[in-house]
């Protein structure tokens, strides 16, 4: 193409070829993709917090309300042994150390013995008024086997440990992990340092936080 003056134009020459262009922007495009993809994949990791239950009262709650707390998840029964002593405890545990930092989270079961035949209601009662438990009760559950409900399942494949009996107990940190489970042979006593540092935690960052 000549110029006004009779001279030829010179389009300015590229300093990257376009044919690589189109790769490039789908090999960015892809990266993002995955990017996101990942990106949910960790947000959606499930732990204990995300799962949801049915309170002793019958009503679907989600677990996200004790996010930020510690949680000790117990299979209680009315019926057993260890019941007296563990109930006691437990709501010792509940009243020096709840509930802002800390909660008893009590699942009746009655797969071990037969030890909780009663209604929810009748439950409740029996925790209310003969140890005034002030801990958040569930509504019954089987905590083992196929018939475990998820967020059993859940503490179960955290920890390797599978309820056996009555009074199994998980510490749940404030992101919903799994720290440790004990069988029903361990008492309260002897878990509460590890409870009490867990909580220790939480009320020194929330002070470093101010």
């Amino acid at each position: 193409m000549l110029d006004p003056e009779g001279s030829v134009e010179h389009q300015p020459a590229s300093s990257f070829p376009k044919v690589l262009l189109i790769p490039l922007a789908m090999l960015l495009a892809i990266a993002a993709l995955l990017l996101l993809v990942f990106s949910a994949t960790r947000q959606k990791e499930p732990d204990f917090y995300t799962f949801k239950v049915v309170n002793i009262r019958g009503k679907l709650v989600s677990l996200e309300k004790y996010r930020g707390s510690v949680s000790l998840v117990v299979n209680v029964a009315s019926e057993c042994g260890y019941t007296d002593s563990h109930y006691k405890a437990l709501q010792q545990l509940q009243r020096d150390l709840g509930p802002y930092h800390f909660n008893v989270l009590a699942f009746p079961c009655n797969q071990f013995g037969q030890q909780e035949p009663d209604t929810n209601k009748e439950i409740e009662s029996f925790a209310r008024k003969t140890y005034g438990a002030s801990f958040p009760m569930f509504s019954k559950i089987t905590v083992s086997g196929a018939g475990a409900i998820p967020a059993f399942k859940y503490l179960i494949a955290s920890t390797g440990e599978e309820p056996t009996w009555n009074f199994w107990k998980y510490l749940v940190d404030p992101n919903g992990k799994v720290v440790k489970a004990w069988d029903s042979t361990v008492s309260v006593e002897e878990i509460r340092p590890h409870v009490t540092e867990l909580v220790r935690k939480i009320i020194l960052k929330k002070k470093d936080e101010l």
